[in-house]
């Protein structure tokens, strides 16, 4: 009985442990993500930034079925913009549609109110880029 005991705190704490390590971990990726807005030009890698951010909710959060298409597709999306845009490209249309499947993303109740609020502010600077991007191809 003493070594179920045992056994039981002993896996209870490395549970807890890792759960503590998982949430510093997403702490620290959440602070680079900041970090990244912060720092001078990140206009020029937008779309890699969204698409990380895109990866990320992927790996943490429970979505279904169709979230799951629709974050695949846009991660392949900001891929195609991200090259286009290292080539000196704008394609609006694939843009938008970016910026319509994400919003649809973030207006899933699947997220937590910490990745929909991260994801929300990736549509915004996705709209901010579409509204400037001649302006900040000058940066």
């Amino acid at each position: 009985m003493k070594n179920v005991l045992r056994r039981g705190l002993t896996i209870g704490s490395l549970l807890a442990f890792g759960l503590g390590l998982t949430a510093f971990a997403q702490d620290d990726w959440y602070q680079t993500r900041e970090s990244f807005y912060h720092a001078g030009h990140w206009r020029g890698h937008i779309f890699e930034r969204v698409r990380d951010d895109v990866e990320h909710v992927q790996t943490t959060a429970f979505s279904g079925a169709h979230d799951e298409f629709r974050l695949a597709r846009t991660r392949q999306d900001l891929d195609e913009l991200q090259g286009k845009l290292a080539a000196g490209q704008y394609d609006e249309p694939q843009l938008d549609n970016v910026i319509h499947t994400l919003q649809r993303v973030v207006d899933s109740n699947k997220l937590s109110e910490r990745d929909r609020d991260m994801l929300s502010d990736d549509v915004s600077r996705l709209r901010d880029y579409r509204d400037h991007h001649a302006d900040w191809a000058h940066e």
